[in-house]
């Protein structure tokens, strides 16, 4: 199996600010949109778990003024950036950055304060570990409304296999770096895992890169 590398692809590195990940977020993230404008509402309030930079959230907000954009981060550290993304681009739409760690259910939001028509996640599960899925799902049953939906984008394998040669090269090569918990994970256990709280799997959409969008929405 021969998998040609992109020439300009940075070492792969999951930290916020890093190289790779501007890289491939800039990558993904117009066939990432053109999926979302047809999953978002006319109006409405959307939040990102794990913005990291604000790459992406920044980039989406201006294509939807109507929507008002929450991003967070478990990493304080990264907020600043954020705010920066958002200041030099005017998105008027994006809130100031909030605490959401998954693991923590004390920095979960209260859903009294507001609940979402949207929550998205991109990229964080072949460097996260599964255990992450369970915090997802309980903060969508939390703070979705009742028709609302969570979006998770990235790789994935399906019924424990690989979909296409280059998503294996690549687990492949993220596993080589012998870090607990890195590698694809597969969409039927992120479902059992959700479908405990009560989220089920709505769809899965195919997109560029061999990745996809798992569009879930409570029970």
């Amino acid at each position: 199996m021969a998998v040609t590398i992109p020439a300009d692809r940075p070492d792969i590195d999951p930290y916020p600010l890093s190289p790779y990940v501007e890289w491939a977020g800039k990558r993904n993230r117009d066939p990432i949109l053109a999926v979302f404008k047809d999953l978002f509402p006319q109006t409405g309030d959307v939040l990102e778990v794990a913005s990291g930079a604000g790459l992406h959230i920044n980039y989406f907000a201006p294509h939807f003024p109507q929507l008002r954009f929450q991003p967070s981060d478990y990493d304080l550290k990264v907020f600043d950036t954020i705010k920066g993304k958002r200041d030099a681009a005017d998105n008027a739409n994006v809130a100031d950055p909030i605490e959401i760690d998954l693991i923590r259910a004390e920095t979960w939001p209260d859903p009294k304060d507001r609940l979402y028509d949207v929550i998205f996640v991109i990229n964080i599960f072949q460097v996260a570990p599964l255990a992450i899925a369970s915090g997802i799902a309980q903060v969508a049953v939390r703070l979705l409304k009742n028709d609302g939906i969570l979006a998770i984008y990235g790789p994935f394998k399906v019924d424990g296999k690989y979909t296409t040669e280059s998503n294996e090269a690549f687990d492949k090569e993220i596993l080589a770096a012998q870090v607990p918990e890195w590698g694809l994970k597969d969409v039927r256990d992120l479902e059992a895992i959700a479908g405990k709280y009560g989220i089920v799997l709505k769809k899965r959409l195919d997109l560029p890169a061999n990745n996809f969008i798992l569009v879930f929405g409570k029970a």
